[in-house]
């Protein structure tokens, strides 16, 4: 078994994990391939690490033998590492030493055991839905999609005014610091700190949240998978920012996006339940009263 290790946060806190992760691995003699940007520090560290079958830098260097990839970090990583696998189908299992956690749901201290639980094959996989991004212009990378959010929003002091229709139907002008198109998955991130709601990660929508709306009837809206939406920006700055998931770019004002369901889906390893991991994360019923 073939087993790809992914991180970006290089610190001394990480690469302890690390070196703990490829030990477990070693010991189930499981194959290892690392990120090569950390296999690199951990070559400038004097403590020893485990054997590694080889390194990889993007999606090209993954082979089909891969079963798993592990992300060491936060959500941020864990976000990344879905421009690592991409269509692969190649599962993803976050460890998380960042703050909250809602996608890297291996806690630090279940390392072992949830690596023992992995490579037993005992669990369970989600299918995530992603957001497919196009652009009357064209847009930096070549990966336009993204697990959690896309966001229009302002570069500058004013306010924006985004155009936006829901399929063929014009839906309104929002008049705000910007948009938030949000999946399932991302119901939980910015979009819930703006207000919006949060929904199940197998629940087949999308959440439309608005950034602080100069007007208190707009509210976020919740409408099916499977329509597309079209966005037109008036900013009076020329330009504005356009996020997808952690990838910023400066767009024309005049450019046009369209925001679709995308063809694939992410397979994520799930160590707790989704309601489970609410109600830890988000302190839930934390109340003495309760």
């Amino acid at each position: 078994m073939l087993i790809a290790i992914y991180g970006k946060i290089l610190n001394e806190r990480s690469a302890g994990l690390i070196r703990r992760l490829l030990d477990a691995l070693n010991r189930a003699s499981a194959g290892v391939f690392l990120y090569r940007p950390v296999y690199d520090f951990l070559r400038t560290l004097p403590e020893p690490f485990g054997s590694v079958a080889g390194t990889f830098r993007s999606h090209s260097d993954l082979n089909g033998d891969v079963r798993f990839l592990i992300s060491v970090g936060g959500d941020g990583t864990f976000l990344e590492s879905v421009n690592i696998v991409r269509d692969s189908g190649i599962p993803v299992a976050g460890v998380n030493i960042g703050r909250l956690g809602f996608l890297s749901t291996i806690a630090e201290a279940e390392l072992q055991h949830s690596v023992e639980k992995l490579l037993r094959g005992e669990l369970s996989f989600e299918e995530r839905t992603l957001l497919r991004v196009s652009s009357d212009h064209p847009l930096p990378g070549d990966f336009p999609y993204a697990l959690n959010d896309v966001v229009v929003q302002k570069q500058t002091s004013g306010l924006i005014t985004i155009h936006t229709w829901c399929d063929t139907d014009f839906l309104n002008s929002y008049w705000a610091d910007g948009l938030i198109v949000a999946t399932p998955t991302g119901s939980s991130a910015y979009s819930m700190s703006v207000g919006g709601p949060i929904v199940a990660p197998q629940s087949q929508n999308f959440i439309i949240s608005p950034i602080a709306p100069h007007n208190l009837t707009v509210r976020p809206l919740v409408i099916p998978d499977h329509s597309a939406l079209r966005l037109r920006t008036d900013a009076r700055s020329g330009s504005f920012s356009l996020s997808l998931d952690s990838r910023a770019f400066n767009c024309p004002s005049d450019t046009e996006i369209e925001i679709k369901r995308a063809g694939f889906t992410i397979k994520t390893v799930q160590s707790s339940s989704f309601y489970a991991t609410l109600r830890n994360k988000l302190m839930w019923g934390e109340d003495k009263r309760n």
